[in-house]
């Protein structure tokens, strides 16, 4: 079968203990966000997580809408803890308690895909050596940098943000690149979203997206686009990132960017606004640019 995005990476569950609240524990990942957006709007979609066997169940949401799902089978699932220490809620404490481990290109079915996305959640998930393979298999492939700037203490397990040393080699060898505000200021040291969108660009990947709390910038071919969102509240805020690029890759399919970053902002928008994986529709989605249009 063809699929037109595959997403790689972690299966894995999410302990998110909000400011001043009680802690949810659920499935969860960037594979898990992003494949159940490309889905709902209408893509054919696979997920390769790695992931142990016993936890297999909890594919089966992402199963129950089409999505096609191979597990690479590990020791453990992966649990990642994440603290919400203001109402910031971009200030974020994250603990990697577990990991499944690293992903090798052997473990990798080989699939007909237009696109793969390595959705990671940190640095133990992707290498040069699985991304060298995918690319040999001439896939059109994207990634996001939280797979590398989030970096797990050996011994605390806790994730620090921190440069890649060589970042310039993995953004050189991507067709499109996702970074929120933090990650673009660690590997770029600008605040100013649309200078570090063009850094990112000179290091050879054609279209950058940096997604922040009131919007989304890309950068694509040369040229900069901004979206506001327009969430009426962020009790769904975990997820943003993986949520807008998936939307984004999905309606760059066979849209323009100007029309792609219109279409993602308006769905993570909804997204934010219920916990948990996107849940809505395209109509949704149409009725939300609708709303956004300025009135004449």
């Amino acid at each position: 079968m063809d699929y037109d995005i595959t997403f790689l990476g972690h299966m894995c569950y999410d302990e998110i203990i909000p400011f001043g609240g009680q802690p949810i524990i659920a499935p969860g990942s960037a594979v898990l966000c992003g494949a159940t957006v490309s889905a709902r709007v209408g893509d054919k979609v696979a997920a390769v997580v790695k992931m142990a066997t016993a936890d297999g169940h909890i594919l089966e949401p992402m199963r129950a809408i089409g999505i096609a799902t191979f597990l690479i089978p590990s020791d453990v699932t992966t649990y990642s803890r994440v603290l919400h220490e203001s109402e910031n809620v971009d200030e974020r404490k994250l603990t990697l308690v577990r990991s499944a481990g690293l992903i090798s290109i052997g473990d990798v079915p080989p699939l007909r895909s237009r696109c793969v996305h390595l959705a990671g959640i940190s640095d133990s998930e992707f290498d040069m050596a699985l991304m060298r393979g995918l690319k040999a298999r001439g896939y059109s492939l994207s990634a996001d940098m939280q797979s590398f700037v989030r970096q797990v203490d050996p011994e605390t397990r806790e994730i620090r943000f921190a440069d890649v040393s060589n970042k310039r080699d993995i953004v050189a060898m991507l067709d499109k690149v996702k970074l929120d505000c933090v990650e673009s200021r660690i590997l770029t040291g600008t605040e100013d979203l649309e200078a570090a969108a063009v850094t990112v660009e000179s290091w050879g990947c054609p279209e950058v997206m940096i997604t922040q709390a009131q919007g989304v910038l890309a950068r694509v071919h040369g040229r900069t686009y901004y979206e506001r969102f327009s969430n009426r509240s962020i009790v769904g805020r975990t997820g943003r990132g993986d949520t807008t690029f998936a939307a984004y890759l999905s309606s760059r399919l066979e849209h323009d960017a100007a029309e792609a970053i219109r279409f993602a902002a308006a769905l993570v928008s909804i997204k934010m606004e219920t916990p948990g994986p996107f849940q809505g529709t395209i109509e949704d989605v149409a009725r939300r640019l609708q709303e956004r249009q300025p009135h004449r």
